[in-house]
């Protein structure tokens, strides 16, 4: 008989898995999927987190069974360094993931069952085929992983089999775009691990430039979007504002502690941005 703190531990593992994605993605999509959204149903609301949670559960086991060694040195909670769980029994893991996610998807339709196939691929192609180890190809494949997620948390909580419309494909495209040029933001702080690794990252390739890049992109992306979405004056200047104060941090402070922090000032900033679709359903879309 499987005793009840066998499970909660196997629960805990699992939850371990993607903890570290739940400010920085899990959240953050949500929102996005509940603004972009045309029409749903409030009950229905948590689908879009359970079908999120399970895709990143999916890439997470799949990006974590790489290069334990690293994980060991950078981020020893995740439960593999930890000793939660063997290498093989999450590659188990990982490849079961795959035909769970698909089934979970037929159930809200053919788009939402695309999305999470062209999710598997890119997840295979990122890491099996190590395709996370050049910088803009990590964040090309990055930015359209997060587009999937995205798709998929907005079919989920609309009626069954529903498509996205055209303001919905415009939000994700908008998004996906945003963050293929500002994703760097996450590396700052793991440049010496991605030294030690082998990967490169844009700021491992080119530091300064990366991180003036930042100082330049956030503001610009702020006002782009504002005009885009027909944010309010007074809004538009806050985040113009704001995304200048985020990059301009980038620029003058670059110890790890000071990109951890910029990293999350990072991550508002881009739940901000996700917030702008619903401002335009909420006062313009018909």
């Amino acid at each position: 008989m499987v005793r009840a703190d066998s499970i909660a531990r196997y629960l805990e593992t699992v939850f371990l898995f993607t903890q570290n994605d739940i400010r920085t993605t899990l959240i953050p999509v949500t929102i996005f999927a509940l603004s972009v959204a045309p029409n749903y149903d409030p009950a229905h609301a948590w689908h879009a987190p359970l079908w999120i949670w399970f895709h990143l559960l999916q890439f997470n086991i799949a990006n974590q069974i790489q290069d334990p060694e690293e994980d060991r040195k950078n981020k020893p909670s995740r439960p593999i360094p930890a000793g939660r769980i063997s290498v093989d029994s999450a590659a188990d893991m990982r490849w079961v993931m795959v035909p769970v996610c698909l089934m979970l998807s037929l159930w809200y339709g053919t788009q939402a069952l695309l999305a999470s196939t062209v999710f598997a691929l890119l997840t295979i192609w990122y890491n099996e085929l190590h395709g996370d180890k050049m910088g803009w190809s990590k964040n090309v494949l990055t930015a359209i992983l997060g587009g999937c997620l995205e798709v998929g948390g907005i079919l989920a909580i609309g009626p069954h089999n529903s498509c996205i419309d055209n303001v919905g494909a415009l939000a994700v495209a908008l998004s996906m775009t945003v963050f293929a040029t500002t994703l760097h933001a996450q590396d700052f702080k793991d440049q010496e691990g991605d030294r030690l690794t082998g990967r490169r990252t844009l700021p491992t390739l080119f530091p300064k430039a990366a991180r003036f890049s930042m100082m330049v992109g956030l503001p610009l992306w702020s006002f782009g979007l504002s005009c885009i979405w027909k944010l309010d004056a007074l809004s538009t200047t806050a985040l113009v504002v704001y995304g200048a104060f985020v990059g301009t941090r980038f620029v003058m402070y670059d110890t790890v502690h000071a990109d951890k922090q910029s990293c999350k000032f990072y991550s508002l900033w881009y739940l901000l941005g996700h917030l702008l679709p619903g401002y335009w359903r909420f006062f313009y879309g018909v």
